[in-house]
């Protein structure tokens, strides 16, 4: 008799820099470590979550139960119409590797519910279970960004796939508790499940010497690290709010993505000095990043659909004692206020409310343990591996 054997759908996968590779990264060394005679196929891409990072990895690996795909995309950056070509491929390549084998349960990751939709196609030929895990609400995303009417005419097709991925998996999870009113009322007789993103085991080691004076001497460091996109809207509130605290403060933005260069634009004509744009870095480094920093900055655009997400740095920032000052609304900024201490948030957008934001948030370091153990990756991993192999064993 075989065993058992699940497909592995994710856009991102370690080496490269993304909360959907972290995420699936965890997960698929949850599933071994608690199955161990559980064999996983993982197909996914080369890295290339940034056209700036650059990351070796094979394209087909094998070890111990574990098989990895990865398929190569054509360069890219992150305009719309370049990461619909690189989806194209890759879902033409994961295609073309899933008919060769047989599973019992397919898992696909998405957060531009395209993924999501591979792998309802798939588990649908394959005659398998699907295990659907929803990092993002795409149609209510698109909605908001579009503008009208291209909005209006591409919308409904999105919303007929979505209803079709969705109907066709056995379970979904929602990374963000904040989606429950959207994906419950409009599937009833879907079953849900709540697995957040987490805090990786690098950071709970014990932190290397800083050499920062702890938040004395000006200008502070604020950093912000990440994608640099149309979600982040950094070049709407960075120019004034830089302009504004001059002297005080120095941003440092490590990160690259599709608004990078507006950000310089917006950043040049607003003459602002006090503000150092890097290019993406390896995690190890990044963390060392944080812990130099002042306080961790964060910032999500003013739209709707991003009143319902969790972001995954949340989870990083919060893991470390660095003052937090983000911008966010809905459900982040709930949780934010629930979760974490001296943290503040401040509506998005809004120069004048950050600065007030700022005013409130002690500038010293304080112990999250608490938080570092509700949220570890390795148990909500485990946790959401003994989830899907009850789907798959169900």
């Amino acid at each position: 008799m075989r065993p058992l054997k699940i497909l592995i759908l994710s856009f991102y996968f370690f080496p490269d820099l993304s909360a959907g590779s972290f995420r699936t990264t965890a997960l698929a060394k949850a599933l071994k470590r608690q199955f161990k005679e559980l064999e996983l196929h993982i197909v996914t891409t080369q890295p290339n979550r940034y056209q700036s990072f650059e990351a070796h990895a094979e394209s087909e690996e094998y070890a111990e139960g574990v098989s990895i795909s990865r398929i190569s995309l054509p360069r890219h950056r992150s305009g719309r119409l370049d990461q619909a070509r690189a989806f194209f491929c890759f879902a033409r390549g994961a295609y073309r590797i899933a008919s060769r084998d047989k599973y019992d349960l397919v898992f696909a990751t998405s957060s531009r519910l395209m993924t999501a939709a591979l792998g309802a196609l798939i588990a649908r030929n394959r005659n398998t279970r699907l295990y659907l895990d929803l990092r993002d609400i795409f149609v209510d995303t698109i909605s908001d960004v579009l503008r009208f009417p291209l909005s209006i005419t591409i919308t409904p097709f999105f919303r007929a796939i979505e209803h079709w991925s969705i109907s066709r998996a056995e379970k979904v999870n929602l990374v963000s508790e904040g989606f429950r009113g959207y994906f419950e009322i409009r599937y009833p007789n879907q079953a849900f499940s709540y697995f957040t993103n987490g805090i990786d085991a690098q950071f709970f080691k014990p932190p290397k010497a800083s050499g920062k004076e702890q938040h004395t001497q000006l200008p502070l460091i604020a950093l912000y690290a990440g994608n640099i996109g149309d979600g982040q809207a950094l070049d709407r509130v960075l120019p004034l709010l830089a302009r504004r605290t001059d002297g005080r403060i120095t941003f440092k933005i490590i990160g690259d993505g599709g608004r990078r260069e507006q950000l310089i634009l917006a950043l040049q004509k607003a003459c602002v000095r006090n503000v150092e744009i890097l290019k993406p870095i390896a995690r190890d480094a990044l963390i060392d990043e944080y812990r130099r920093a002042d306080i961790l900055f964060l910032h999500l655009d003013k739209l709707p659909a991003f009143e319902k997400v969790l972001p995954s740095k949340i989870f990083e920032y919060g893991a470390l004692g660095e003052p937090i000052w983000a911008g966010v609304s809905g459900f982040s900024a709930e949780f934010i206020g629930r979760e974490l201490d001296n943290a503040v948030t401040f509506p998005p957008c809004d120069a004048e409310a950050a600065l007030i934001a700022l005013s409130r948030l002690r500038l010293e370091d304080c112990s999250r343990t608490n938080f570092l153990m509700k949220y570890s990756r390795d148990h909500i991993s485990d946790a959401m591996a003994r989830d899907i192999m009850s789907v798959m064993n169900g």
